[in-house]
């Protein structure tokens, strides 16, 4: 918590913008996380390392010869862990892989594969509904909204056994059973 400025402090400080910064990236940033709906910035940060990462790799494996056995197996392992990651649509190009950015990651959140299973109506609610423990990924109860799904655990997002949510859905698809509940 930041106290309220006084007034002579604000009149010193009136030209000076504390939100945009000119040497980083803060609009695209904001812009990205509002997107996905991205609650601490370091999440947003450590994906963007991480891409960044992804992509000097890949870019260093592109350099190595074509015909090398190692820029093969090297290249097979990194496009194999991005696709079962769920970050690039196929591995069969390692192009796929200088391409990734922290947008890539915050797609395989789970409030993000929640609104695209239908199982929500909006990011807000989504990141709601796990905050408060109402989803559930494989046998796991999660309650981290930044948890990041792989395309392994995608069809294994449900709702938690005793949800009120799942009651709700249940009751409206006619297929409630009272023995369970």
């Amino acid at each position: 918590m930041v106290r309220k400025l006084k007034f002579h402090e604000q009149k010193l400080l009136k030209k000076v913008d504390f939100f945009n910064w000119k040497e980083t990236n803060n609009l695209n940033e904001m812009k990205i996380m509002r997107r996905y709906n991205v609650q601490k910035r370091e999440d947003y940060t450590t994906y963007n390392k991480l891409s960044r990462n992804i992509r000097e790799l890949a870019n260093k494996i592109a350099e190595v010869d074509a015909k090398h056995p190692f820029r093969t197996e090297m290249s097979g392992l990194l496009l194999e862990k991005l696709y079962v990651l769920g970050l690039i649509p196929t591995k069969w190009d390692l192009e796929n892989a200088s391409k990734i950015s922290a947008s890539s990651f915050c797609r395989r959140r789970l409030p993000v594969v929640l609104l695209r299973n239908k199982m929500s109506e909006n990011l807000k609610h989504a990141t709601q509904m796990i905050e408060h423990g109402h989803v559930r990924v494989g046998t796991d109860v999660v309650k981290d909204p930044a948890f990041l799904v792989p395309r392994t655990l995608e069809d294994f997002v449900t709702w938690v056994d005793g949800s009120a949510i799942r009651k709700h859905v249940l009751e409206y698809n006619d297929m409630r059973d009272d023995f369970e509940m």
